[in-house]
């Protein structure tokens, strides 16, 4: 019962200088631009027969602009982020570099009042060993790339601390192939 779960990164909606903590904004005109520039080459994801999305703006505008017309799921949001929600990285760590050190350096810590980074690994990991389990069912999601990188380190089994590692871009993917508990990832080439 092998799957195939190509996870798409979001097209974005402020500049990575200027992006915020667990952001609800929409696409900005770049994004728009990029997802139109970027559809022929991620034309093959309306071949997965399972198409899903995270609840944020972004997220279902990216699959609306691609024509997958996602579903939304609540378990596939960004990392609660509590106090810190709506703030970008430097301005947390001129307020709180204490509580941002300890943050980045202990998964299991949740100094912003929000949810720790191994909580969102594994509330990722428990949606991913959740999907439908039908032989060679095809799926795609579409996330923010927290999500992409969170779903990245699960299926490895890579410590929490590869997660500060993982570079998504946005319209990046990611496939993990296999069935629960036991997944592979696939770099570059197609997703089927």
């Amino acid at each position: 019962m092998q799957l195939s779960v190509t996870l798409l990164a979001a097209a974005r909606s402020s500049s990575l200088l200027a992006e915020r903590f667990d952001d609800d904004r929409p696409l900005d005109e770049a994004g728009w631009y990029e997802v139109r520039r970027a559809a022929p080459e991620l034309g093959q994801l309306a071949a997965a027969e399972l198409r899903y999305c995270s609840p944020t703006p972004r997220s279902r505008a990216t699959g609306d602009a691609l024509g997958l017309a996602p579903l939304a799921q609540p378990a596939l949001r960004d990392c609660d982020m509590g106090r810190w929600r709506g703030h970008t990285f430097a301005e947390v760590a001129a307020v709180e570099p204490a509580a941002v050190d300890h943050w980045l350096a202990d998964p299991r810590s949740a100094p912003h009042g929000g949810e720790p980074l191994l909580g969102f690994i594994s509330r990722i990991g428990s949606w991913l060993d959740t999907r439908p389990s039908d032989d060679g069912t095809r799926m795609v999601a579409i996330a923010e790339p927290s999500v992409v990188r969170a779903a990245v380190v699960y299926a490895l089994k890579a410590p929490p601390s590869a997660y500060w590692n993982l570079d998504v871009r946005p319209l990046s993917t990611a496939t993990v192939i296999g069935y629960p508990g036991r997944w592979s990832l696939r770099l570059g080439g197609s997703p089927s």
